[in-house]
């Protein structure tokens, strides 16, 4: 991109003539919301859109009398005019009506929000018919109750390594691809989908949608007549206490319509394809040289824009573009743009950051650094990852003692010890807080040398590691427990194949080309052993933690295989999460358990823990609702009881599993975000808890080389353990380091869900059509949710897209449903009728829409037989 002087002057750019909001994109145009909310303009001065900000010292009073309310902002990402804030008493979202009332805040800035008077509030029908009153949350589940991850191509991801395996995400992931929140399933919050007028109903002698008169509805609509139950409070935004959205978009770029303003001859205008960005007027000077000469070859060319600004009189932000990426559609291209967009840094690591490293290599331990710790090089240690993994954070022991009990040992590549407080590798590792995992690569936290060489536990070669070793009995009573810095030279590099294969074959004898190279201090029957026992033990625990009440939610995911000379996916498939991965979980958790309680009893004040809160009231209340709507019982009274729920409700037929699935897809949804916290900060130990574990304290130790949290736990337990000075961070720092640990985890989540959903798409496209079958999993009035078994993604399927004759929504006692009635394919066949409702089998076909990454489920027929 050229750089000139000539940039555009924010207070020249107002709204030109000739611009109008595109369908679906994003203009200041005013919304109902919007117009109660408009604030009159002085008189000879231009008319502003939005409100001005209140200044830090008024926002400060009044969220101290408690007259404002803060929080971060959720924009519907299918509907942009609407956001919320939650309520901070835990009661339904605070709705904020248009771009207006949003006054220039995105998606996931802290904002404050003065509430409007009650008569604005928003009226929620108990018919209904008013669906969107709550946020469409992004990210924000619980993922430390959940089932494995996509196994990443290029490197372990979150779900592989082992405490992870409980960490994999489920976020209403498909949030800005075709899905909506809960309340779309939810069978008492169904809206009349908003479909073109000009589409109506199909219907033949069938009458349109039908719904059942529901007692209680409200005859008035004024809202200071309605008790607060039928109300929803609304607000506007007033402050932005925290620019949370990293205000990078990719999109388009576009000549400006009217060929005759003088803005004509300065911008072009940028057009995001996240809708919840404004559009944006950019300098013609950043553009290419021939955009205006030939604005059409640049009509599929994806930009990256960042927002510098957004005055309070245009309708449009001002943006600088900062780079073009390339065609849409296409991998790599589409990839910088995500980073981009959640604000990734996956630059080169600074010269400053990597003179921290070991300079003279080969690195080797020293004679020094050797006399301070336990030397366990002589142990049957080993690793267990997926088979791509390179950076290898964790390695097993598991030695039978004379008196029948074992000596189990969970370690931990010692990364502390490369990555020093307060250096410059530390602030980089510290600012990037986690690596980030991509269908097909890794941005790392740390360089390379570190991740891949001198931290990671590769086989024949002396590590570093932090140890904690206990004493068990053969059913996983632990009656001793060891922390300390160790050396270990690890035998074997295992994958978690080859682990599968050894619990499944425990008599049999591999030969050498069945497993990786071995150590030849330790033979392979030595290794199995120790597999056999450590499996054992791990159902054990596995057991007890269950009767103790904990709650997992197995989410469906995808893995790819790729093109090794294209890198296209050839392939995929539904990771199977297996004994060998619950294997290494147990473990993990032990030891994240231990240094949680250990870290807590020395650093009260300053210990870094994780906690997971239950799941939010209301939307919980709405799904025991539903649940009893559909004639499922399931007892939500605690974590323990919806697990056991959860695996008792399904019958053994075959499509037990996937009834299994649609509900656990619907259980994750009130769950909320684990989260990093410190504990001088948190005043309440009831506050600790982490829900789906049922533990009271918890914390992240078990992967260091990805996790920076991880790093600072290493810490805390070395000062603990009077090893090192404690840690230089006061408990506010910590803190602070939490929170961004937090946001950065919602981020790299976001964009290895972004980057799936990517490498699905392009499979489609080149791929497909692809069949499956798909199960129902939540029914509207004019359209219906469905999950696509053989690849575990959901689709929404509209009634108005198929060949029918007409179709029927009604409520059968409180079960919605819907039939269809297809049109005949010739005309001597009756027309044929088919029933839709939760847990439906249907058959789909998955289709690309000839527009970049966009694809359908389109419903088969069903067959006359």
């Amino acid at each position: 991109m050229s750089n000139s002087d000539s940039r555009i002057n924010p207070r020249q750019l107002g709204t030109p003539r000739g611009i109008k909001a595109e369908r679906g994109s994003y203009a200041a145009v005013p919304t109902s919301g919007d117009r109660k909310n408009r604030n009159k303009p002085a008189r000879g001065k231009k008319k502003s859109i939005f409100e001005t900000y209140m200044s830090k010292e008024d926002v400060s009073a009044g969220l101290k009398r408690g007259e404002l309310i803060q929080g971060p902002l959720r924009i519907n990402p299918k509907k942009y005019h609407e956001a919320f804030i939650p309520s901070p008493d835990g009661t339904r979202d605070i709705f904020i009506d248009g771009v207006v009332a949003r006054n220039r805040a995105l998606n996931g800035d802290i904002v404050v929000v003065r509430l409007l008077p009650r008569e604005q509030w928003k009226v929620i029908k108990p018919d209904g018919s008013d669906k969107e009153t709550e946020a469409t949350h992004e990210s924000d589940v619980p993922e430390d109750m959940l089932g494995t991850c996509v196994p990443r191509e290029a490197a372990k991801g979150d779900a592989e390594s082992p405490d992870v395996i409980i960490e994999a995400q489920f976020d209403d992931n498909d949030v800005e691809h075709g899905q909506d929140h809960l309340q779309d399933v939810l069978a008492h919050d169904i809206k009349k989908l908003s479909l073109d007028t000009s589409e109506k109903v199909k219907t033949a002698g069938m009458g349109a949608v039908h719904r059942t008169k529901q007692e209680e509805v409200p005859k008035v609509n004024d809202p200071r007549l309605l008790p607060d139950k039928f109300l929803q409070r609304t607000a506007k935004v007033v402050y932005i206490l925290e620019k949370k959205h990293s205000r990078a978009a990719t999109g388009f770029i576009k000549l400006l319509a009217d060929k005759n303003s003088e803005l004509f001859r300065k911008c072009a205008m940028f057009s995001p394809v996240d809708h919840r960005v404004p559009r944006a007027y950019v300098s013609l000077t950043d553009c290419p040289s021939d955009f205006v000469a030939r604005p059409e070859d640049y009509s599929n060319m994806l930009f990256i824009c960042r927002i510098v600004d957004w005055k309070e009189d245009s309708n449009f932000a001002t943006g600088q573009l900062a780079k073009s990426l390339g065609q849409a559609g296409e991998i790599e291209p589409e990839t910088e743009g995500i980073l981009t967009e959640y604000g990734v840094d996956f630059s080169d690591f600074s010269p400053e950051a990597l003179e921290c490293l070991p300079q003279s290599l080969p690195w080797v331990i020293s004679p020094g650094e050797m006399a301070k710790r336990r030397d366990l090089r002589k142990e049957c240690i080993f690793t267990i990852d997926p088979s791509t993994a390179k950076d290898l954070d964790d390695a097993l022991s598991c030695k039978q003692l004379p008196d029948g009990n074992f000596e189990v040992g969970v370690h931990i590549a010692d990364v502390s010890y490369f990555v020093l407080e307060e250096t410059a590798l530390d602030r980089v590792a510290s600012e990037r807080a986690t690596s980030v995992y991509l269908v097909q690569k890794v941005i790392p936290m740390l360089p390379k040398l570190l991740c891949e060489e001198l931290c990671s536990l590769n086989p024949m070669r002396d590590r570093l590691t932090f140890s904690v070793m206990w004493k068990v009995t053969p059913e996983g009573k632990i009656l001793d427990e060891w922390f300390g810095r160790t050396v270990i030279c690890s035998c074997a590099k295992l994958s978690y194949d080859h682990a599968q294969s050894m619990i499944e074959n425990p008599g049999k004898m591999f030969s050498p080309e069945e497993l990786p190279p071995v150590s030849p201090q330790h033979s392979v029957a030595e290794i199995q052993q120790a597999v056999l026992n450590l499996h054992r033990i791990a159902q054990c625990l596995r057991k007890q933690r269950f009767i103790d009440g904990a709650l997992r939610l197995d989410q469906l995911k995808l893995s790819f295989t790729l093109d090794q000379e294209s890198g296209m996916p050839q392939g995929c498939y539904i990771y199977q999460y297996r004994d060998s991965n619950k294997l290494v979980e147990e473990f993990m958790l032990l030891a994240n358990m231990a240094v949680a309680h250990q870290i807590y009893r020395s650093f009260p004040e300053q210990a870094l823990l994780r906690r997971h809160p239950p799941p939010q009231n209301k939307l919980l209340n709405d799904l025991m609702e539903f649940c009893h709507q559909v004639g499922l019982e399931i007892d939500f009274s605690s974590a323990g009881s919806l697990h056991k729920s959860l695996n008792e409700t399904f019958g053994a037929d075959k499509y037990s599993e996937a009834r299994k699935e649609v509900l656990t897809n619907m259980f994750s949804r009130p769950m909320q975000m684990a989260l990093y916290f410190c504990t001088g900060i948190l005043k309440d130990e009831i506050l600790f808890r982490h829900y789906a574990l049922n533990v009271p304290f918890y914390t992240h130790f078990t992967s260091p080389i990805r996790r920076y949290a991880d790093v600072v736990v290493h810490r805390l337990l070395s000062a603990s353990l009077g090893i090192s000075s404690p840690i230089k961070m006061e408990k506010e720092a910590i803190q602070r380091q939490a929170e961004h640990c937090n946001d950065r985890k919602m981020a790299s989540k976001r964009v290895q869900e972004l980057s799936t959903d990517l490498f699905f798409a392009v499979f489609v496209r080149e791929c497909g059509p692809l069949e499956s079958e798909a199960m129902v999993m939540g029914v509207l009035n004019e359209a219906f949710d469905v999950l696509v078994l053989k690849f575990g993604v959901q689709k929404r399927i509209y009634c108005n897209a198929l060949p029918l004759q007409g179709f029927h929504f009604q409520k059968v006692g409180r079960k919605p449903e819907l039939t269809l009635m297809w049109e005949p394919e010739r005309p001597e066949q009756e027309s044929v009728s088919q029933e839709i409702t939760i847990f439906t089998l249907v058959e789909v076909v998955l289709k690309s829409d000839g527009v970049p990454l966009k694809y359908s489920a389109v419903l088969k027929r069903p067959s006359t037989e």
